[in-house]
């Protein structure tokens, strides 16, 4: 086996633990994008779907600093950046004690992101823009890979809105299907007995290794791939996407970062996979998959694609349009709570396979008729 850095980042930290979480290869694939970029992910959906864990199990798998904290909505800066060091402040100097804080971390995790107040907001805009921390005089130059955040909840405001701009990675984590349930209770049980976090054999990956690739991916040839996604990007914003200039550039940097998670020096079409995750508004999430499913279809096979960019399965439209079919007739005054929970699910489910039907016409009324059906069911 190859002991690249690309290599050491699958066998050691990927695979193995979308071996260990069911139905979560996706969140961890983009975790993965995330760190090699350089760039934030924010997952959104309800509590106790793993989120945390899973951040925390890919960290404990890199030889890292990580800090996780959860916000509410008092609390104050000193409990992500460090207290004030009351003996060099009895020689009137302000310093902060960083040690084992957010401003020492390679990794950091934010959950409920959006409780953060104004006087930890704009410390936390730099931190994540910059990857700066200021207190007064002083300035702390941060070490910082990726932030990542959760929240079951979207910004309202402009001031959070501006925080969630600093997420170029969104994805939605919803809590799995009934299908899936024998796995995850079964895969969840074995990491309740084990109770620790996953341990790397051999060799780890490391958070310089994970900055290497960085830097592999800044040298990675994005000209294959520039007119198709200039056209990619304007379909984006067609579609009501706020994907200003700054983000599109920003855009290049996980199109890159995927190149080199599969060994290549050039992009190539399939890596537009990544533009899938950089949604505004939940209602966005279907529309922009088959918009950017389209747009790989239209590009044809490419060498080396990556495993997001394949088509998972045969999506037979037909099915899927009897099943929103179904779903729309069970939809009666006074449903059960948690029926309409149930039929929420199914309907997502449907809807997310949607994305992958390969008539573009068919796409969209499937679409259009699972988005009817979940504005219904709230």
């Amino acid at each position: 086996m190859s002991d690249s850095p690309t290599d050491r980042l699958r066998h050691r930290v990927t695979d193995p633990l979308k071996g260990r979480f069911v139905g979560r290869d996706e969140v961890i694939d983009l975790i993965a994008l995330a760190v090699v970029a350089g760039e934030h992910l924010f997952l959104f959906g309800p509590p106790g779907t793993a989120k945390s864990l899973l951040v925390r199990e890919f960290a404990g798998a890199v030889r890292c600093r990580y800090f996780e904290y959860l916000l509410t909505r008092f609390s104050e800066p000193t409990e992500l950046f460090g207290p004030v060091d009351l003996a060099r402040l009895r020689e009137g100097v302000v310093a902060t004690v960083t040690t084992d804080m957010l401003p020492e971390a390679e990794f950091a995790f934010l959950d409920e992101l959006f409780n953060a107040n104004s006087a930890i907001l704009n410390n936390l805009l730099t931190v994540l823009n910059e990857r700066v921390y200021r207190r007064g005089a002083e300035s702390h130059r941060l070490p910082l890979l990726s932030a990542f955040a959760a929240s079951n909840r979207l910004p309202e405001d402009d001031a959070l809105q501006a925080l969630f701009d600093r997420f170029l990675l969104r994805c939605k984590v919803d809590a799995l299907p009934r299908p899936q349930l024998p796995a995850l209770l079964a895969a969840g049980w074995a990491i309740e007995r084990n109770g620790k976090p996953m341990t790397d054999v051999g060799e780890a990956l490391t958070a310089d290794d994970l900055r290497a690739m960085g830097q592999r991916a800044k040298d990675v040839d994005l000209t294959p791939v520039m007119e198709t996604y200039i056209d990619a990007v304007a379909k984006v914003r067609d579609l009501g996407v706020a994907l200003s200039d700054r983000r599109a550039v920003k855009v290049l940097k996980l199109i890159a970062a995927s190149a080199v998670m599969c060994g290549r020096a050039g992009a190539n079409p399939s890596d537009l996979w990544v533009m899938r995750y950089i949604w505004d508004r939940a209602e966005q999430i279907g529309p922009l998959g088959a918009l950017v499913t389209g747009i790989l279809d239209r590009a044809g096979a490419t060498d080396t694609p990556h495993p997001r960019a394949t088509r998972p399965e045969t999506v037979d439209a037909e099915s899927l349009a009897s099943e929103l079919a179904a779903a729309e007739r069970e939809l009666v005054v006074g449903l059960k709570l948690v029926d309409l929970a149930r039929l929420r699910e199914r309907v997502q489910a449907a809807a997310d396979r949607a994305a992958w039907v390969t008539d573009e016409t068919g796409r969209s009324h499937l679409l259009a008729q699972a988005g009817l059906l979940l504005e219904k069911l709230g």
